[in-house]
C-alpha cells in the first residue's frame, strides 16, 4: 500500500513538471513558413551591428515606402496589429491555446492634451472589449501616454509646479482615475506600466491612489515593479506595508526592467547612485525573492510574473506546487511579450498555468520605437537571441525528421 501511494505521488509530481524544452508544443501555433520568418528575423537580431545600423535606418525606410517590409517582418512578429481589430486573429490564435491576451497601445513619445485625450479612450476602449472577451485577461496603459514626461519628473522630483502645470497634473490624475474606475466597472484587472526611475515616483503615487480606491474586496488595478533596480524588493514590501494600514489589497506586475543602458547613462551624466541592480545575480536573487514575498501574502495580493527567465517562471511553478495552489488560480499569472518566449508561454499554458502575453499595436510608424527596443533587449540580453534560435532551429529539425 506504501509503495502503491508512493507511486501515485511520483505519478503526479511528474504530470505537473513543466519542461520549457518541448519544441513540439512551443511552437505548435506556427506554419513552417512563420517559423522560418522567426528563425530569420532572430538571425539577423543577433547581430548588435546590424541592430544598431537598422534602428537608425528603419524610420528612413518607413518614410521611404517600405511600410509593407516592416509590417511583414518586425511587426508580424511583435505587434498584434495597427489597431484593436486588427489584433483580433492573434487573440484568437493565442486563446485556442489556453494564452490570454493584454492589449497594449504602443504609441509613445507624444506631448500634446490631444495626444493624451486620444489615448485615454483608447485604453478606455481596450478596457470595452476586453469585458466582453474571454481570451483578455487584463489591460495595460503608460502613464507617459497621458502626461508630459517633464511633468512626471517634476512631480517625482517634487519640484515646484507652476499653476498652469498643478492644473495639468490634475488632469493626468483624473485620467488615471477615469481609466481605473472603467476598469473596476467592468470587472476587468489593469495594470500600470513601470518606466525610468525619473519619473517613477510619480508614477507610484498614481498606483497607489488608485490601488486604494478599487481594490477594496479584490485586485483591479495592479503596479509594475521593475527588480533590476536595487531598491524595488523594499519598496514592494513597503507597498504592501501600506495597503495593509489602509485597508486595501495590492496587485504587483513583477518584471525586470526595460531601461537599463539608458539608466545607467543617467546616473553618470547627472552624477548620482545608479538605481540598477550591481550583477545580473542580485538582480535575479531579488526578481525570485519577489515572487516568494507575493505567495506568501497571495490572501491579499495578485501577481502577474512578466518574465522570459526559465529559472524564475520553474521556481513560481514549484512554489505554486508546494503551497499546493491549484495552477488555474486567477490571482497568479505568468506573461511574456508577444513573439518571444513561446518556449515558456504555451509549455505554461499547456499545464493549465494562467498565461497571457502583451499584445502591442497601433500604426507602424507609431510603434517604432517599441520595435527598436525590443530588437535592441534581444541583443543586449545574454543567451536571449541564442535560445530563442536553437529553440527554433530544434523545431525545424524535428519536423524535418518527420516528413
Amino acid at each position: 500500500m506504501a509503495k502503491l501511494s508512493f507511486f501515485n505521488t511520483l505519478c503526479d509530481y511528474i504530470c505537473r513538471m513543466v519542461s520549457f524544452n518541448n519544441t513540439e508544443i512551443a511552437f505548435k501555433a506556427k506554419t513552417d513558413a512563420e517559423l522560418k520568418r522567426s528563425y530569420l528575423l532572430f538571425k539577423l537580431i543577433g547581430n548588435p551591428m546590424l541592430v544598431k545600423f537598422g534602428a537608425k535606418v528603419t524610420p528612413l525606410a518607413l518614410n521611404m515606402g517600405f511600410k509593407g517590409l516592416i509590417k511583414s517582418t518586425i511587426f508580424k512578429q511583435f505587434v498584434g496589429g495597427e489597431d484593436i481589430n486588427d489584433c483580433e486573429r492573434t487573440i484568437q490564435e493565442l486563446g485556442k491555446f489556453n494564452i490570454g491576451t493584454i492589449l497594449d497601445y504602443s504609441v509613445e513619445g507624444k506631448e500634446s492634451e490631444a495626444d493624451f485625450d486620444h489615448c485615454l479612450e483608447e485604453t478606455l476602449d481596450t478596457i470595452k472589449k476586453a469585458k466582453d472577451h474571454k481570451h483578455i485577461p487584463f489591460c495595460v496603459f503608460k502613464v507617459t501616454g497621458l502626461a508630459r514626461f517633464e511633468l512626471l519628473r517634476k512631480v517625482t522630483e517634487k519640484e515646484t509646479l507652476t499653476s498652469d502645470e498643478v492644473k495639468e497634473w490634475e488632469k493626468v490624475r483624473q485620467r488615471v482615475h477615469t481609466i481605473c474606475k472603467a476598469a473596476a466597472d467592468g470587472d476587468q484587472p489593469i495594470f500600470i506600466d513601470a518606466e525610468e526611475s525619473w519619473i517613477q515616483i510619480a508614477i507610484d503615487d498614481l498606483a497607489n491612489e488608485n490601488m486604494a480606491a478599487f481594490n477594496r474586496t479584490k485586485v483591479i488595478v495592479y503596479n509594475t515593479y521593475q527588480l533590476y533596480r536595487h531598491d524595488r524588493l523594499k519598496y514592494l514590501k513597503d507597498s504592501l506595508a501600506e495597503a495593509k494600514q489602509k485597508g486595501y489589497k495590492v496587485g504587483a506586475k513583477l518584471v525586470r526592467g526595460a531601461y537599463m543602458e539608458k539608466e545607467r547613462v543617467r546616473a553618470t551624466e547627472k552624477n548620482y547612485l545608479s538605481p540598477i541592480q550591481k550583477d545580473k545575480e542580485t538582480c535575479d536573487a531579488d526578481y525570485d525573492k519577489a515572487v516568494a514575498f507575493c505567495i506568501e501574502n497571495i490572501d491579499i495580493m495578485a501577481l502577474c510574473a512578466g518574465t522570459h527567465n526559465e529559472a524564475s517562471s520553474l521556481k513560481l511553478v514549484e512554489l505554486m506546487d508546494a503551497k499546493k495552489i491549484d495552477h488555474s488560480d486567477k490571482r497568479i499569472y505568468f506573461s511574456q511579450l508577444l513573439g518571444m518566449s513561446d518556449h515558456i508561454s504555451f509549455n505554461l499554458a499547456q499545464s493549465n498555468f494562467n498565461v497571457a502575453k502583451y499584445v502591442p499595436y497601433g500604426p507602424v510608424k507609431e510603434v517604432l520605437p517599441y520595435l527598436i527596443r525590443r530588437a535592441q533587449e534581444n541583443t543586449s540580453v545574454k543567451g536571449q537571441t541564442g535560445r530563442e534560435l536553437g529553440l527554433i532551429m530544434k523545431e525545424k529539425q524535428r519536423r524535418s525528421s518527420l516528413k
